[in-house]
């Protein structure tokens, strides 16, 4: 009789029993089992040689870890703000009632369980749910619905259904350089190896490129700071864990661009010294996974991955692909490497930064889908041709993921530089009220500020932009994000963690009429607290959507209030922007205590 392996055991031995894989090994076990009990827990640290106390702690910070048992079928709607414009709370409701489950709880039978999760990178084809967090539905209607129910009743595995389904679109529209044709895989590399470490370095330092993650820090810096940083062994990390409610665009260059996404990690590698490069995949986009490891192979059958390179002694250099299991705060460089070692997504204090003490410790690069995406178009073309485009501050291209009240959402390509107005023009917007750019974190635009121009500059983002005509509540669009933020916290701050939860309360005050103009008032201090006092950047942005639209729409708040009172020509937008060009940002918060 042939005994069948152990899975648990399979899986801890194909990661070595390594407790720096203790988020990798716990969604693959939970992929097997369904869920985390506490028993299977206590194993998997006795396996590790690490305490029960730390992996229960790592379990309970993801949220796609379950340590209490879900439905067999667990159905999560994206809850951003762009689902719900385009009725994802009725389907969710609909769905609930046929299956008769309560939402975010499991059906007693065990079978099924339907509740909401962040934004899933699907604006674009949405209302879009995510089916036991590997499988995505997009473009559900009430008719699609309707089948959905049938099928979890009938017990169809989610592999056996409609793959029409699950199609998910590039949805390119307007390309430019990193959009539109790709150089030959290799091609980056080879040009790289004919100028040398030293000389590549200098390129990407001459061509000005900035990260495309949204802070826009120098790549090149950050290269020669972490080439010259004393270490055993340098990392290269690149960050796919886009978790910015309303952007897309990494979800799109993995999918049909990864050879040079990959490339551009292999040209850091190369100057930086580094043999291994680690991609943190957002768990919402596992789905990505087989391709990704797919090409991954093939660019080693290449010889464009592993040893030796191109045929270059001594050039090796290899990428492992991490899953991330639900965090929106790993986005933030140091809370990811936290994640690659196994540990809760906790930003770290720095100094030290991950260029001198990063992954183990040691010496690492962490740079966003796009920059490794540029920096190959750069080793191909050179830096005074990426330098050429788009303004003097902000070389090169920005891709934009448009959502929301347009007619032609998806991505659109732009130099730095371009008018808000063009981007409208271009994907079809009509009447528009606002629009968010950069997501939550970023800054959301009235009308009257679409001769603006993308940059960082003038209006710096991360990708997103969301689009809102006259017909949406601003007032609605703050109190999702509010939602997004709480939720979203990693719960290490008091300021952050307790803030956010105060804000949402307030708003939700309002929303249902009782409310009055002290509310505002504490929604102001909040602000300024949560603004200076936070861990890391997830707080000290959070209350960026109500400042602006408290600022930029304030009928939309007066109608939620039962007696508001504003001080006469005090514009809190203004004032901010101001305080900024005269004091610096951080001591914004000094002149806004001498404020009305």
């Amino acid at each position: 009789m042939k005994i069948q392996p152990d899975p648990l055991d399979s899986v801890l031995s194909r990661y070595g029993r390594d407790p720096h894989s203790l988020v990798q090994i716990l969604r693959e076990v939970q992929n097997l089992k369904g869920w985390l009990p506490r028993e299977l827990l206590g194993v998997i640290a006795d396996e590790l040689h690490l305490t029960l106390a730390h992996v229960e702690g790592v379990a309970g910070f993801y949220r796609f870890f379950h340590t209490q048992p879900v439905g067999s079928y667990r159905v999560l709607f994206s809850d951003n703000i762009t689902d719900r414009m385009r009725g994802s709370e009725a389907l969710l409701q609909d769905l609930c009632h046929r299956l008769h489950v309560t939402p975010h709880q499991m059906r007693a039978d065990g079978r099924v369980s339907v509740s909401t999760t962040s934004c899933t990178g699907l604006c674009e084809q949405g209302p879009a749910a995510l089916i036991n967090h590997q499988q995505v539905v997009t473009r559900l209607t009430p008719e699609r619905i309707e089948q959905l129910a049938a099928l979890i009743e009938q017990q169809v595995p989610p592999a056996q259904w409609p793959a029409e389904w699950s199609r998910v679109d590039d949805s390119v529209r307007l390309a430019d350089v990193k959009l539109g044709a790709q150089p030959a895989p290799g091609q980056g590399l080879a040009a790289a190896l004919a100028r040398g470490p030293l000389a590549m370095l200098d390129d990407i330092k001459h061509s000005r490129l900035r990260g495309r993650g949204g802070a826009g820090y120098a790549t090149g810096t950050k290269w020669q700071l972490c080439r010259n940083a004393t270490g055993d062994t340098h990392y290269v990390v690149c960050n796919a864990d886009e978790g910015e409610p309303g952007t897309f665009k990494d979800r799109v260059l993995l999918s049909s661009y990864a050879d040079t996404v990959l490339e551009g990690m292999t040209i850091a590698a190369y100057v930086v010294g580094a043999r291994r490069g680690l991609m943190y995949l957002r768990g919402e986009y596992s789905y990505l996974l087989g391709h990704l490891q797919a090409v991954l192979q093939r660019r080693r059958q290449q010889g464009l991955l592993g040893t030796s390179i191109l045929g270059q002694p001594g050039f090796d250099f290899d990428v492992e692909i991490h899953v991330g299991a639900g965090a929106y705060v790993c986005g933030e460089e140091s809370a990811l490497i936290e994640s690659l070692e196994g540990k809760r997504g906790t930003p770290r204090i720095r100094p030290p930064f991950p260029v001198e003490s990063g992954y183990l410790g040691q010496p690492t690069t962490v740079n966003n889908v796009e920059t490794f995406c540029a920096v190959t178009h750069i080793a191909v073309h050179g830096a005074a041709w990426w330098a050429g485009i788009g303004t003097a501050q902000s070389t090169g291209t920005k891709i934009h993921s448009v959502s929301g009240d347009c007619e032609r959402p998806g991505l659109y390509e732009y130099p730095f530089g371009t008018r808000i107005g063009r981007i409208l023009e271009d994907c079809g917007a009509r009447d528009t009220q606002a629009v968010q750019v950069g997501g939550p974190s970023g800054v959301c635009l009235s009308a009257s500020e679409f001769g603006r121009r993308i940059g960082f500059e003038d209006v710096p983002t991360a990708g997103a932009f969301m689009v809102f005509d006259r017909s949406r509540d601003m007032f609605e669009v703050a109190r999702n994000f509010a939602h997004f933020f709480a939720h979203e916290s990693c719960g290490f701050c008091t300021p952050c963690r307790v803030g956010t939860e105060l804000v949402v309360r307030r708003l939700d005050k309002l929303n249902r009429g009782h409310g009055s103009s002290d509310d505002v008032q504490v929604l102001f201090e909040l602000d300024k607290l949560m603004h200076g006092t936070t861990h890391c950047g997830l707080g000290a942005a959070a209350c960026n959507p109500l400042r602006d639209t408290i600022a930029k729409f304030r009928p939309a708040y007066e109608r939620h209030l039962t007696s508001l009172h504003f001080v006469p020509g005090f514009d809190l937008d203004e004032e901010v922007s101001q305080a900024r060009l005269a004091t610096g940002r951080d001591d914004v918060h000094a002149h806004l205590e001498n404020l009305p």
